[in-house]
Parts: C-alpha cells; structure tokens; sequence
C-alpha cells in the first residue's frame, strides 16, 4: 500500500486512521505491543507498553517515513510465545494476506487473555468500494481503473465480525469514517469535507473504512484485582455502642 498512501485519498485515509489508534491505544496498558504492516502509520505512537514492535513480510518500503522494522516475518506464524502480547494493531494486515484467517487466529494465539486487536480496513458497502467494483469490471477489458491499491481484498465488516466471534473476540469498539468520494484530485477531496460530519450523521455504516477494536474472552477465567482495588473494612468501634447503650439506660432510672 505504499505507493497509494502517498496519494491525496491515502493520506486522507492515515489521517483519519491515525487519530482513532491514537485514541484507541492511549490507555491499553501492559508491557508488549505489535503492529502487523504498513509502516506509514505508526500506530503504537501514543501507546505507554514498554515493549512495542513493526513487524512487516517481505522487503522494506524505500519511504523515508518507513521506520526500520524490528522484525521481519510471515505474519501466519509470529515468532511470538502463546499468550505473550497485550496489544496487537492489524491497519489493512489482512486485507493483504493470503491466508487472512490463519494470520487472525495466530493474533489470536499471542494474545493475552483480555488482550486486544484493533483492525482497520476497507468497506467495500461504501463510495470507495463501488468505484473499486467498477475498476475490476473495467480491467476485464484491459483497462486499468482501480482505485484502491491492487492487492487489496476487501473483508466485509460483518464477515470479520463473524470471524472475531469465533476465536472468543468480543467487540470493544466499532466506527467507520471516511465518507468523502474515492477522488484522486486534492482540491476536491477539501471541497468535500463537509460529507464527513453529514456521513457520519445520516449513513454511518457507508464509510469508506472501518475501525475495530476487540478483546481476546477465554471462558472460566477471571482475572483478579489488585489488592489496592479492594474495598477497605471499616471496623466500628464497639465502645462507643456501649457508651450509648448506658447513657440510655440512666436516662430511663433517672
């Protein structure tokens, strides 16, 4: 997704995208995080996690906005233990896998109990994803009108739903944005600003991208509180019952 994360449309798009993991993640808290992929938007910036790594698959994108990876590796197998990440940010990750299933239910592995996930991706039931179904049908015969990047495949919002309720995911958090049309020119992405307020009011559900965050549930297991959560005793003193007790009393003799 380089190339068109350079584009007026792409930087649109990690704008947007930037603020919600911003949002999201500022008050997740444990030791270890990792992001899955595009390194243009650095997702863990205003995570507080001791331990935060990027991890990409193939080569390093030649930007000087890439941040050097940590790791390189094939994100259907982590090179992570079981149960071992607190945090695990996936922008666009499984739209560019070929197995997204095993990369999501290997997220699902690392991660600890009560562990989350936040997703971003495409919503092909948008402008964005119209224009992207005409582009297809028009490569058909040889004409090349894609808009969103080619390797893209769009996962529906309810399908992932799906899949996250499968693996013990409960859902946290669910928002889409991006409600402008899928236009190539700068100067009519600003004109059209306005349809973010008016989208997100009248046709929330038909943003261009989509935005989740879920917890990893596993059943029978309940984490405990820290002791200073706990709600202190208060012991009464018994004397003071007692005192009362006998001045009620004199007051009946007397």
């Amino acid at each position: 997704m380089h190339d068109w994360l350079q584009t007026p449309a792409g930087r649109y798009l990690l704008e947007w995208e930037r603020a919600r993991m911003d949002a999201a993640v500022a008050d997740i808290f444990g030791y270890h995080a990792l992001q899955l992929g595009v390194p243009e938007l650095d997702g863990l910036q205003a995570n507080r996690m001791p331990h935060k790594w990027l991890a990409l698959e193939g080569t390093i994108p030649n930007a000087p906005s890439a941040r050097p990876p940590a790791l390189l590796c094939d994100f259907s197998a982590l090179p992570f233990a079981p149960n071992s990440l607190d945090l695990v940010l996936m922008p666009h990750t499984l739209e560019s896998s070929t197995d997204p299933h095993a990369t999501l239910r290997e997220v699902e592995r690392v991660l600890v109990p009560e562990g989350r996930v936040v997703i971003c991706g495409f919503n092909s039931a948008s402008l964005w994803g119209f224009r992207q179904k005409r582009g297809r049908l028009y490569r058909k015969i040889g004409v090349d009108a894609q808009f969103l990047p080619a390797n893209s495949a769009s996962i529906g919002y309810w399908r992932l739903r799906d899949w996250l309720g499968l693996l013990g995911f409960e859902i946290e958090v669910a928002e889409f944005g991006c409600y402008r049309p899928g236009v190539e020119s700068e100067y009519w992405l600003q004109r059209l600003a306005w349809m973010d307020a008016t989208g997100a009011r009248w046709w929330p559900i038909f943003g261009a991208v989509y935005f989740l965050v879920a917890v990893k549930r596993v059943r029978g297991m309940r984490l405990l509180e820290p002791s200073w959560k706990k709600t202190p005793v208060t012991v009464h003193n018994p004397a003071s019952v007692t005192n009362r007790l006998s001045d009620h009393a004199a007051d009946l003799e007397t």
